[in-house]
């Protein structure tokens, strides 16, 4: 058995709080490590943070200056010889199907051939982020090493009904961010892929804080039910509709956006129940996609909904986005809007869909100044390859 293998064989055998010290006398006994550090990215994606058992003494690294935080961030991991110590810094992003979690650094002796190590490290720390993502149903360690400051029980709801930051498969890749991060509530992104579609869906429920999660909670556990059911895009939006009102009488109702791409063709399925608005990037041209508005889940009975269809290309760009985007004023008393974010994802188009988000927070924090959001705001952003783009041929 390679070292590979029995390194591997070791994290699917760990306790759920011992995945680190797994890893860290893996390395030593396989790959003559000096020392290896774990750290995840908080729920912002602003810092890093060592996984360590209770108290956390570490100090954060921030995401964006920092050879940890690049490699999080780049294609490719981040070597860094020390002379002074006479070892090599490797560092590597912990991956789950995309979504980067963390980063891996492992301190190997300056003679280690480092390089020619990166594959099988890669590996390694792909097999660490799915036992981290297993693990965080026994343990609470890696969810606490996320937390740059304390969650309120609303975020913890919302992030709880997160499906990640980022997802990758051959025809798409998709990438979203919610802020503010610590303190949200009604905005959520949910999505699902199968052998022949993705489906991607965009709420966002009225009101504040635990009322506002709760509602939101209820719409995402409705939608899923139906989704799981097998259910077509408008009567999933039709039993959530029921599953709200039912509840609310009408008192209180959720914005909502479906998307149902068809993997094989790029035809795409659409409801569009409130306010989360879309936007298409083709051949450099942003364009506001605009939809047959129909009535919010929740607010009337027995609402009946009816899908639209458009396609995607491969090399398209689309970007969805909830109120809290567009309403931010600047200090001159403008809101974000249409234009700027715009804009923004034109200055953003080279970046990938996971970092698209985030750079869209950024510009938008640069509009309205310093301070938290009064409004949840919720980014996604999804990159169409297709199938064609996949074989080579488009």
């Amino acid at each position: 058995m390679n070292r590979f293998a029995v390194v591997e064989r070791a994290l699917r055998t760990a306790a759920p709080h011992t995945l680190v010290d797994v890893v860290k006398e893996a390395l030593r006994e396989h790959y003559g490590a000096v020392d290896a550090e774990l750290r995840l990215a908080d729920y912002g994606m602003r810092t890093l943070h060592v996984v360590e058992p209770e108290p956390l003494t570490a100090e954060p690294l921030p995401i964006h200056n920092s050879p940890q935080g690049r490699a999080l961030r780049a294609p490719e991991p981040v070597v860094l010889t020390d002379r002074a110590t006479n070892t090599v810094a490797v560092h590597l992003p912990v991956s789950v199907r995309g979504d980067r979690l963390g980063v891996l650094s492992v301190t190997l002796p300056r003679d280690t051939h480092a390089v020619s190590l990166l594959p099988e490290l890669g590996d390694l720390c792909i097999a660490l982020g799915h036992e981290i993502t297993v693990a965080e149903r026994d343990t609470d360690l890696y969810q606490r090493a996320r937390r740059a400051t304390r969650l309120t029980v609303a975020a913890e709801m919302q992030w709880q009904l997160l499906p990640g930051h980022s997802f990758r498969r051959e025809e798409f890749a998709l990438g979203a961010h919610l802020e503010p991060a610590y303190s949200a509530s009604g905005d959520n992104v949910d999505w699902s892929v199968s052998a022949e579609h993705l489906t991607v869906t965009v709420t966002n429920g009225m009101g504040e804080g635990v009322e506002a999660a709760l509602l939101t909670t209820l719409a995402v556990s409705a939608l899923r039910n139906a989704r799981r059911a097998g259910l077509g895009l408008a009567d999933q939006a039709a039993l959530t509709d029921q599953a709200v009102y039912a509840h609310y009488r009408g008192s209180a109702y959720v914005s909502m956006v479906l998307f149902r791409f068809e993997l094989a063709t790029g035809e795409v399925e659409i409801v569009e129940a409130g306010s989360p608005r879309a936007w298409l990037c083709r051949d450099a041209k942003v364009d506001s996609l605009v939809f047959d508005a129909q009535l919010p889940l929740g607010m009337f009975e027995d609402t009946p909904y009816v899908t639209e269809h458009f396609r995607v290309q491969p090399g398209d760009r689309l970007l969805l986005a909830t109120d809290g985007v567009y309403e931010p004023l600047s200090r001159a008393g403008e809101p974000f809007g249409d234009h700027a974010l715009a804009r923004s994802l034109t200055a953003n188009r080279l970046l990938p869909p996971a970092q698209v988000a985030r750079a869209v927070f950024r510009d938008l924090a640069g509009h309205r100044g310093e301070g938290p959001l009064e409004d949840d705001a919720l980014v996604v952003c999804v990159d169409w390859y297709g199938r064609e783009g996949r074989n080579g041929t488009g």
